[in-house]
């Protein structure tokens, strides 16, 4: 498990809303800001984010620097940090695609040179996981010309608050000439006759809102104790998050398999590459990057059918989980209480069924997870993105 510093230890005691805007507050004085107008033309792309990172942004950022390396447009990378000189240069005459959040721009840019952001166009990489976003996110126009997002979900949040610079890019994963993981079950000490189902998810990116224990007690209603089933929560962040990670490893029993530390992602598809079946019973995903890799393995994915997993899965390519909507009330304090915010609470009782069918039939898996891989691959062919550099004059 990782361990914090003692002055991150105890900068987190502080509530998180006020450890983000005194932060901000003072990044903002600093940060450059993109001019009013960007050029009408621009030569390539060059993607600036956390790129080194495994975080969902940091791999946000090397998808897409892939992605225009693909079609011809990638004129290299930016690597940004918080409190951090950006590594790395892009082009004068390229355009830059920010993967961070708009309420993280300041911090991200506080120590860049004017010229990160001068004289070209500017774009935003945004992720956002309720119907509404906060206040905070409204300092991103200052930074951006326009903004990406992965799915109509999270177009729909953020369009009232940047009416006409939001456009939806779903991530171009099936552009991609990723290397196809080996499924090396003795690597991870699984069991070949086994059916194994796989969670993946970071506990910073909310406890609550993966919903993780969801995931387990759907397990445990569909299989019990049975050898033949093997449930494996693969989960990062144990160390900023520890009591999180204690009542995940309370839930032990002898057919689930825990690991907690942070790993590469080549490692992360490596374990979805032996998985049979793969679960996200999420309150809410602004996209969902995990299930999205899962079905273009060509893996049965159970995931709760609401929010911006719909951007790539519909009820023919998926076993949706019903739900019901309530407000979001989030223990860990990563999402503020926002009025009119609400997210999924899924039926466990219906994703223990769906996960017993599968489980129990091997042709039933194999034919959901042939049609997720078409579905998916169709629906994150890299067309949105094509047509996004298009209208943006970048080339």
């Amino acid at each position: 498990m990782e361990k914090l510093s003692l002055a991150h230890r105890i900068w987190r005691l502080l509530p998180p809303e006020r450890r983000r805007a005194a932060l901000s507050t003072a990044a903002s004085w600093l940060a450059p800001r993109a001019d009013a107008e960007p050029p009408a033309r621009s030569s390539g792309l060059a993607v600036a984010g956390e790129l080194h990172q495994a975080t969902g942004m940091g791999q946000a950022a090397r998808t897409m620097l892939e992605a225009a390396a693909q079609l011809g447009v990638a004129q290299g990378g930016v690597t940004l940090g918080v409190g951090k000189v950006p590594e790395g240069t892009a082009p004068p005459d390229a355009a830059l695609l920010l993967a961070v959040n708009a309420p993280s721009l300041p911090l991200m840019l506080a120590r860049a040179p004017a010229s990160l952001l001068r004289r070209r166009r500017v774009i935003g990489i945004w992720a956002w996981e309720l119907p509404v976003a906060p206040a905070s996110w409204a300092a991103g126009s200052r930074y951006v010309h326009e903004a990406w997002v992965s799915s109509p979900f999270t177009a729909v949040a953020l369009e009232p608050m940047f009416p006409g610079k939001i456009r939806m890019v779903p991530f171009p994963l099936a552009l991609l000439n990723a290397p196809t993981p080996v499924a090396d079950r003795a690597a991870f000490g699984l069991p070949e006759t086994a059916v194994v189902t796989v969670m993946v998810f970071a506990l910073g990116s909310s406890f609550t809102r993966k919903n993780p224990l969801a995931g387990i007690a759907a397990f445990k209603r569909a299989f019990g104790g049975r050898d033949g089933q093997i449930l494996v929560v693969k989960f990062s962040g144990a160390a900023a998050f520890p009591r999180e990670a204690a009542r995940i490893l309370a839930e032990a029993a002898p057919n689930i398999r825990f690991f907690g530390d942070s790993w590469p992602p080549d490692r992360v598809s490596a374990l979805l590459a032996c998985a049979d079946i793969v679960l996200s019973l999420h309150r809410s995903e602004g996209f969902g990057l995990v299930p999205a890799e899962a079905m273009l393995m060509g893996k049965p994915v159970v995931a709760t059918g609401w929010s911006g997993n719909m951007a790539f899965m519909d009820a023919d390519s998926a076993a949706l989980v019903g739900y019901h909507l309530v407000p979001v009330r989030d223990e860990t304090g990563v999402y503020q209480t926002l009025p009119g915010a609400v997210w999924a609470e899924p039926d466990i009782t219906h994703a223990a069924e769906l996960l017993r069918r599968l489980g129990d039939d091997q042709t039933a898996r194999s034919a959901l997870g042939e049609a997720g891989r078409a579905h998916a691959t169709q629906a994150l062919n890299g067309d949105e993105l094509r047509e996004a550099l298009k209208v943006n004059g970048i080339q």
